[in-house]
C-alpha cells in the first residue's frame, strides 16, 4: 500500500478533503507512541496512529493520563469527521496539559487569567 502525500499536518485547517486522502491510508513502520505506551501491537488500520506520532509519546501519556485511552478512541471514532480529528486530538492534549497544570479549574483557570 502506498503512502498517500497528505497528512494531517499538511493540510489547511478547516477544510474537508475525500476519503481517499484520510490519515487512516498512512502505513505505520513503527508502532504508533498510543501502541508503545499502552504496549500492545500497532495494527495499520490503529485509529490513534495519524495523531500520536512514534517520535512524540510525551503527547499521548498526557492524553492518557486524562481522558484514558478507550475515551480517547470513542471521541475520536463516531462522533468527528476524518477532517477534524487532528483539531480533536490537539484540543484533548491543551485540556489535557491544562488539567495537569491546574486539576481544578483546567483550560477555564487560563482562560479567566487571560481575561484578566
Amino acid at each position: 500500500m502506498t503512502s498517500s502525500p497528505f497528512s494531517p499536518s499538511s493540510l489547511p485547517d478547516r477544510t474537508c478533503y475525500a476519503s481517499s486522502f484520510a490519515p487512516s491510508t498512512v502505513t505505520i513502520v513503527r508502532p504508533c507512541a498510543a501502541c508503545k505506551v499502552l504496549q500492545r501491537r500497532c495494527v495499520e488500520e490503529c485509529i490513534l496512529a495519524p495523531y500520536f506520532p512514534p517520535n512524540d509519546p510525551l503527547k499521548f501519556t498526557i492524553a492518557h493520563r486524562v481522558f484514558g485511552s478507550s475515551n480517547i478512541i470513542k471521541m475520536l471514532q463516531p462522533e468527528i469527521p476524518e477532517c477534524h480529528r487532528a483539531d480533536a486530538v490537539s484540543s484533548m492534549v491543551y485540556e489535557a496539559n491544562a488539567r495537569t497544570r491546574d486539576p481544578v479549574y483546567g483550560c477555564t483557570g487560563t482562560i479567566c487569567q487571560l481575561q484578566k
